[in-house]
């Protein structure tokens, strides 16, 4: 260990404390799915079923939450909004950032083809700004003046209303739109997914928002995750379902309808994945993916109308799983992305446009801005690159990319929702696939197709954390190639280590913190290796 390693750990272990977050229901792990390496071991339906365990708990909370006083102020609060010509925008960052993208791209599809809604009245913040859907932007989640730049960008105002929404409760880049908005006389609603009573006891930027008289805070709790502080799965899941349904009841009470019972239709979506002939689908899928991987393969999904869903799944296994993120254009050294996504009907450039109903909102800030908002000495010193240019460089259309399919063990997968209208668009342009994925979500249909939306997101959450467990990337039901690009997923790798190391909180850190120092030694066109496996080996060596 460097004299600058031991420095910087015994910075986060006295003055970090903060993002100390073991105590979190949400970065513990999960009783249900205790079993869930050795479930795989025995049989892939068995893991499957292992991991679908914790989305009944989900259930169980929405059945309280969509009858809760809470949902009803923020349906209220949604339809004053849109009587009064403002927006309703939404925030998050990672996961919740991506999910606050699909909202508004869901509901911009619908008001196109509804003359009561005007597409614009729905708006997204994603922390990092549009490029974050492709690839994360390290650190920026720790910064609570990003978000308040953000809403100021966005320029709203008193008619506007937020619905801010972090999984752990504690994001504080999602914290400072919440705090900027409530500055700005704007509705303001906060989703979270651990108990409002702990937040509110052990971290102060939590406090400061929950007591906040201009916040509602609907709390979401749902216990552990299925993959163990993997917060892109119940917890997603809950915060889609409940957010969906605010979007679909504003349009039902807007139009003098009664919306659909959420609740009973999640349950039925569940009842269906969980049938026997989907998860028999679902491990069949696994299976596939996993002896790709096995064999030094790359996986390209083909997707139209659920692009942006599976963007999502696949953005997401890179700092889940440590595997390399999208590849991009301007850093041709850099490894493949195990699995990409494309849409084979059009250009990149129109495949954007259409998977987000909009231009591209992404962040063109200068050196000049950073300083402005303190930024860290390392952003300052190279800052990310993640403007649109980046962004529409991402050759995710009919655009040929050689890399994708230049091995023999390369293989195409077709993906489509069984009643999608432009299944055969897609069909007719996608190339010869290997494998084909049929999703459906056993549920009638609605404004905003929420139910084919989350049973894309159920099946590709499983089918991509079971593809990691069957690949050696999760040790029991921990995530144990984890990345560690911000401070949550810094604590959360220090407790595993410790966990498995056997040793304390700081001897972890401070190894965690000497092996990143000696893996950023390695050239950029080799893939990085997980942090915690490095530091766990050099222990047991």
């Amino acid at each position: 260990m460097s004299a600058t390693s031991d420095i910087i750990a015994e910075k986060f272990i006295r003055e970090e404390k903060e993002f100390h977050l073991g105590f979190l229901p949400t970065e513990q792990s999960h009783p249900l799915t205790a079993t869930l390496e050795t479930d795989f071991r025995k049989s892939t339906a068995d893991g499957v079923r292992t991991l679908q365990r914790p989305d009944r708990l989900v259930l169980e909370m929405a059945k309280k939450m969509l009858r809760s006083p809470e949902f009803s102020q923020m349906v209220d609060a949604g339809l004053a909004t849109l009587k009064e010509k403002g927006r309703i925008i939404f925030s998050g960052c990672g996961a919740t950032g991506r999910l606050s993208i699909l909202l508004e791209a869901i509901f911009r599809q619908y008001a196109e083809e509804d003359p009561d809604f005007d597409p614009d009245c729905v708006e997204s913040i994603m922390t990092g700004g549009d490029f974050a859907l492709i690839r994360s932007v390290e650190s920026f989640e720790d910064y609570q003046i990003f978000g308040r730049e953000q809403v100021a960008m966005a320029e709203m105002s008193a008619r506007d209303m937020l619905v801010a929404i972090t999984e752990g409760g504690e994001t504080s880049s999602v914290i400072g739109t919440v705090k900027e908005a409530a500055d700005r006389r704007c509705r303001v609603f906060l989703l979270f997914n651990n108990p409002a009573t702990l937040l509110r006891e052990r971290l102060t930027r939590c406090r400061e928002v929950i007591d906040d008289a201009r916040v509602t805070v609907l709390d979401l709790s749902c216990g552990a995750m299925a993959l163990a502080g993997s917060t892109r799965m119940q917890a997603t899941t809950s915060e889609e379902l409940i957010c969906g349904a605010f979007l679909e009841t504003v349009i039902a009470r807007k139009k003098g309808k009664a919306p659909i019972d959420f609740a009973t239709d999640f349950e039925k979506l569940l009842d269906h994945l969980e049938s026997d002939a989907v998860v028999g689908d679902i491990a069949d899928a696994i299976d596939f993916e996993d002896r790709v991987y096995r064999e030094k393969g790359r996986v390209t999904y083909y997707a139209k109308s659920y692009l942006l869903d599976l963007f999502t799944d696949t953005t997401e296994r890179s700092p889940t799983f440590m595997l390399p993120p999208f590849k991009i254009p301007s850093i041709p050294d850099a490894p493949e992305s195990w699995a990409y996504v494309k849409n084979p009907t059009a250009p990149a450039s129109q495949v954007w446009r259409e998977m987000l109903r909009r231009a591209p909102r992404c962040l063109e800030w200068s050196i000049a801005d950073y300083k402005r908002m303190n930024a860290a000495p390392e952003i300052l010193a190279k800052p990310p690159r993640i403007g649109v240019e980046n962004l529409f460089s991402m050759p995710i259309g009919n655009e040929k990319v050689p890399a994708r399919y230049d091995r023999a063990a390369d293989v195409s997968i077709l993906v489509l929702l069984d009643r999608a209208a432009d299944n055969a668009a897609l069909i007719a342009a996608a190339p010869v696939c290997q494998h084909k994925i049929v999703i459906s979500s056993g549920c009638a249909d609605s404004p905003l197709h929420l139910m084919d939306h989350l049973a894309v997101k159920l099946f590709m959450n499983t089918l991509s954390t079971g593809t990691m467990v069957k690949n050696g990337r999760v040790s029991g039901n921990w995530m144990s190639y984890v990345s560690v690009s911000n401070k949550k997923l810094i604590d959360r790798a220090i407790r595993l280590i410790s966990e498995l190391g056997k040793v304390s909180y700081e001897e972890s850190c401070r190894a965690l913190f000497a092996s990143i120092e000696e893996l950023a030694a390695l050239p950029v066109s080799q893939e990085m290796p997980s942090p915690v496996q490095y530091t766990l080996k050099k222990f047991r060596r």
